[in-house]
């Protein structure tokens, strides 16, 4: 992780750093210690402007002073993060919360060190050349491929396991607490020593050389590794010549190449949503070899390489911190993305259970929640949001952060009631900052889509709960391309459990889903009252998320005495709280009993025979009606 940061501060048009990670692994302090050993802009510290989650997008690039607009008639610029992270870092905490359309906002900037404001008829670009760093838990949601791909490094950060490493943690920290001052002080020659050698990196790498053969190794590499498009080609190139001039040499090895790849391609290797980033380090060597790269024909005369302080003898970086440990050794075999990942099985309890596999996803009908919300955008449902299309006008709530484009004509209305007593006799409109009016736009938001799935002896034959897991995956993946929070609820033998509390990790819930054992009786009613517990409980956690329910099931109720009367008054209880439900009925074969279509009716909910949540299903049954 340092090392990456280190590169993309020699070499800013590496385009940034994602570091992907568990909680608790100190992402964000070495983020916000980066600043301090960074050599100073014009004799200033180098600026480390945090950008927030709920920033807006003029937050971010600026916007025009709109009382001066009005009452001065005085087009303004009120600058943003952007600008004043100018030369220095912009760090984004929990990148993945960001939406979408910001993130794309930042990295175009950091791409091409400028950024472009256009508002209400004003249009400027400024500079805004900055270190793009991202912190992300991929527990809590993964960014789309098509976003971390625009990242130019990755890396994968997990906390030691070993013990003796992990006191030395706690050891330093409680040092700190203790006195701050003095722990500081016991680093300030390491840092001093960081900064000249990252300055005298940052001199040398104009100079260093990738020769033909360092180019072409490296398109084998990105070959290899079937990434698409050509940034990997691209990144990896300035990577490696970033790491040679960090190393003191002037031509690139294939030592460069291989720390560059490590860093520049785990994440163009997610292909498909729930892909895992990773590489193949064995597939890596093998590309490589053991050879190093020829030299150009006919080379430019070159004087002797540097061997800056700290250079092993066989060419490869030695760098040291003050406790005599390598800052950027060659990552091992072990390394944080081969790192045990959480098991996320469902408890199997007394009930006997089998695991049935998942098939193929498949495109899904789209399912929507009742009315029109004000949630985060996203794809799903109706909602008032900040983009879409203008279906009317309203004061900005300056408390609330509304805001948005002036609805030029319901302003000039607004303050045209008021002329006579403003004392306007000609000449142009007197405004006034309280007559403005910005437009009111629907488009779409982002939903919790909490499903509540049976996994009894029912829905445990194999081919019935393959389709069922089938069917849930291809929602998962529709919630995933909607931005949606998901969470998961299972019910099976005597209980109900939440597997997956609701998070926007949807690989998460895949996982999950794949691990979902199936057998024992059906506790319909206690695995209904589970799912009303846990959408309670987000309902005051975050209130502006409307929530989806989809409950996968036959129907059936065996559970307990009165199991059938338990599951409707559990029913009725989620349809009196106003909930939007969907039914997918999973029954078969020829003798049918409804169950499923009855339990829709208590909930007040749509239902939906399994075989037709498919987008085709639907439209092949559009057709017959027809």
């Amino acid at each position: 992780m340092a090392l990456a940061l280190i590169l993309t501060t020699i070499a800013p048009e590496v385009g940034g750093v994602l570091v992907r990670g568990e909680k608790g692994t100190a992402k964000s302090t070495i983020v916000r210690a980066l600043a301090a050993v960074l050599p100073p802009v014009d004799d200033h510290p180098v600026p480390l402007v945090e950008l927030p989650i709920g920033a807006t997008e003029d937050r971010v690039t600026g916007s025009i002073n709109l009382e001066s607009a009005l009452a001065e008639g005085k087009a303004e610029y009120e600058p943003g993060l952007l600008a004043k992270a100018h030369r220095g870092i912009l760090y984004v905490d929990e990148v993945n919360l960001l939406h979408d359309h910001l993130v794309d906002l930042l990295l175009d900037a950091a791409a091409m060190g400028r950024a472009t404001v256009e508002r209400d008829g004003v249009s400027m670009t400024h500079e805004a050349r900055f270190v793009l760093v991202g912190t992300m838990n991929p527990e809590e949601g993964e960014l789309r491929p098509q976003l971390l791909d625009r990242f130019g490094l990755t890396v994968e950060v997990a906390a030691p396991r070993d013990p003796a490493l992990r006191a030395e943690v706690v050891r330093r920290r409680m040092a700190y607490d203790a006195d701050p001052a003095a722990f500081a002080a016991t680093y300030t020659a390491a840092e001093a020593a960081l900064r000249s050698r990252i300055a005298s990196a940052r001199d040398l790498a104009g100079a260093v050389h990738l020769t033909d053969a360092g180019l072409l190794k490296i398109a084998e590499v990105c070959a290899a590794f079937d990434v698409d498009g050509l940034r990997a080609d691209i990144v990896t190139a300035r990577t490696a010549v970033a790491h040679a001039a960090w190393s003191g040499r002037s031509q690139v090895t294939l030592a460069d190449i291989r720390v560059a790849a490590r860093l520049a391609l785990p994440h163009r290797r997610r292909r498909k949503p729930f892909d895992a980033p990773g590489l193949d380090d064995d597939l890596l060597d093998q590309v490589l070899g053991d050879d190093d790269l020829p030299p150009d024909p006919d080379p430019e005369p070159d004087g002797p390489e540097p061997e800056p302080p700290g250079t092993a003898p066989d060419g490869g970086d030695a760098a040291h911190d003050a406790d005599g440990e390598p800052i950027d050794a060659p990552a091992s075999d072990a390394t944080a993305q081969d790192a045990p990942q959480p098991s996320g099985g469902s408890g199997e309890g007394s009930a006997p259970s089998q695991v049935a596999a998942t098939g193929s996803a498949y495109r899904t009908r789209l399912l929507t929640v009742r009315g029109i919300g004000t949630g985060t955008a996203g794809r799903r449902s109706r909602a008032r949001t900040s983009n879409g299309r203008r279906i009317g006008a309203t004061t900005p709530d300056r408390q609330g952060g509304r805001g948005g484009a002036i609805h030029l004509t319901e302003t000039i209305r607004a303050a045209a009631r008021h002329q006579l007593a403003r004392g306007r006799t000609e000449g142009r409109l007197l405004l006034h900052p309280t007559d403005l009016r910005v437009a009111v736009r629907e488009g779409r938001e982002s939903n919790l889509v909490l499903f509540c799935v049976d996994a009894s002896g029912s829905m445990a034959a194999r081919k019935r709960m393959e389709q069922v897991k089938t069917a849930v995956l291809s929602l998962l993946l529709d919630a995933y391309q909607r931005r949606d929070k998901v969470g998961l609820v299972t019910f099976r033998g005597a209980s109900a459990e939440v597997a997956l509390p609701p998070t926007h990790s949807v690989d998460a819930a895949a996982q999950r889903l794949e691990e979902l054992p199936a057998g024992g009786r059906t506790p319909l009613a206690e695995g209904l009252l589970e799912a009303a517990h846990l959408l309670s409980v987000e309902q005051t956690r975050d209130p502006q998320r409307r929530p989806l329910l989809v409950v996968v099931t036959d129907g059936r109720a065996t559970s307990g005495a009165d199991a059938i009367a338990r599951s409707r008054a559990a029913a009725d209880l989620l349809a009196a709280a106003g909930i939007t439900s969907v039914v997918v009925d999973c029954e078969a074969g020829p003798m049918r009993m409804g169950l499923a279509a009855t339990l829709a009716e208590h909930l007040g909910a749509e239902h939906v025979p399994i075989g037709e949540v498919s987008a085709e299903a639907l439209v092949d049954a559009a057709r017959r009606a027809a």
